[in-house]
């Protein structure tokens, strides 16, 4: 294989073989491990938006629900694809940052990624810049639509509350 010593072909797990990935370091975290980080911190975001949804009475289940997954969907695009987005030599991270983990596992399964095919940026760049923000601004505005409901019913009940004391 001609240049091997030069780093242009490295050992990779990626098809095909001789996909160019100068500076290739392999992954140092295990897929059981990254899976297990994703799920917990998922699951943990979940938590905590069903948690704080409760608090306003007038969420139905169903609403809780959905501001659960749009805030789990909204940080999984912001965070991981944007991530992939904006760090184009992940592959050859040595600290075992958790995020190029992530990319360099997934990359086994579409070495698209690996390669930074120009079609697969371009779309997890634009899902991580407004996909993932508009997911996030979908909770904030029903929480926002409860918190106004309660302002407007403060401000009436203070109107009254005036009317009668004067």
């Amino acid at each position: 294989m001609e240049g091997s010593g030069s780093g242009i072909y490295e050992n990779h797990p990626y098809v095909p073989r001789d996909l160019k990935l100068p500076g290739f370091v392999p992954g140092f975290l295990s897929q059981s491990t990254i899976l297990g980080v994703y799920g917990l911190s998922s699951l943990l975001v979940v938590l905590l938006t069903w948690l704080f949804s409760g608090r306003s009475p007038k969420k139905s289940k169903i609403d809780r629900w959905l501001m659960c997954w749009w805030a789990f969907t909204g940080l999984t695009h912001m965070i991981l694809e944007g991530y992939f987005a904006f760090s184009p030599e992940f592959y050859k991270d040595k600290t075992a940052c958790y995020l190029a983990e992530v990319w360099k596992e997934y990359s086994k399964g579409d070495s698209r990624y690996a390669a930074r095919d120009a079609g697969v940026v371009a779309v997890e760049g634009l899902t991580a810049v407004l996909e993932g923000p508009a997911c996030l601004l979908a909770v904030v505005q029903t929480v926002c639509a409860v918190l106004l409901s309660f302002a407007v019913l403060n401000m009436i009940f203070m109107m009254i509350w005036q009317i009668c004391n004067s």
